[in-house]
């Protein structure tokens, strides 16, 4: 019979997954034909499923994915969006553009799924081990000035700085402000080479120039963020629409 005390030990020593386990084996007559080896192997593979399973908890709960259910398994290729299956499943490889820190644009008009996609490969990197953040271009742009407004911009840019995948939705939808600019440029230059970027954009990247504003400084916006950046570019008429026109 199983003691109390041995599942109150392993709680304490955070061994959950197998204190699970352990249970479980208790109430399966089939255990009792495995050696102590196989067994406790059997435990300590449950243990290491749950560690793996709460960080990724962790990773997606800090990730604050626009659209929480969003997976690379989920994107419909069957809706005309120009959505290309081979380059989506080149990126989900084991996340491997995360690793080589290269860049996403996803394009489009509005309402095609860029959110989602966006989502969706964020939600596949931290499958693979990866942190990411998601953030509207508007709300980091707040966060930002509210930072430089009490004093804590720097500790903010070090933040995001760490983080491996940060995804930035409708970006360069408005001209940027002199201070959005420069706070951006010092975002990409932590970043550059060493973290990746996925941005959503109504516009192509040839006229996110001219919302950037500064030439210099959007010369050196773009530069980090084209070099080594692949494009997803979709199109077609708003899905939203199109559902609101079915369910009416």
């Amino acid at each position: 019979m199983l003691k109390q005390p041995m599942i109150e030990k392993l709680a304490a020593m955070r061994l959950l997954g197998m204190a699970d386990a352990l249970k479980a084996q208790e109430q399966d007559p089939s255990a009792r034909e495995l050696s102590f080896l196989e067994r406790f192997g059997l435990l300590v593979d449950q243990q290491l499923n749950w560690r793996e399973n709460q960080a990724l908890s962790r990773r997606l709960k800090n990730a604050k994915l626009r659209t929480p259910n969003a997976c690379v398994e989920e994107i419909d290729y069957r809706t005309a969006r120009g959505l290309d299956k081979s380059v989506i499943r080149s990126l989900t490889q084991q996340s491997a553009w995360v690793g080589t820190h290269e860049n996403i644009f996803v394009l489009g008009p509005t309402g095609v799924g860029k959110s989602f996609v966006a989502c969706a490969l964020a939600q596949k990197a931290c499958r693979d081990g990866y942190a990411a953040l998601y953030t509207r271009a508007q709300s980091l742009f707040r966060d930002l000035a509210m930072a430089r407004a009490d004093g804590s911009l720097r500790s903010l840019l070090v933040r995001l700085s760490r983080i491996d995948v940060l995804v930035i939705d409708d970006w360069a939808m408005a001209p940027l402000s002199e201070p959005e600019r420069r706070d951006f440029w010092e975002i990409c230059e932590d970043r550059y080479q060493v973290r990746s970027t996925i941005l959503t954009s109504q516009l192509p990247v040839s006229r996110c120039h001219e919302q950037i504003g500064d030439p210099t400084l959007a010369d050196g916006i773009l530069d980090r963020l084209v070099h080594n950046a692949h494009r997803i570019e979709m199109r077609g008429d708003s899905m939203r629409k199109n559902r609101g026109k079915a369910n009416g």
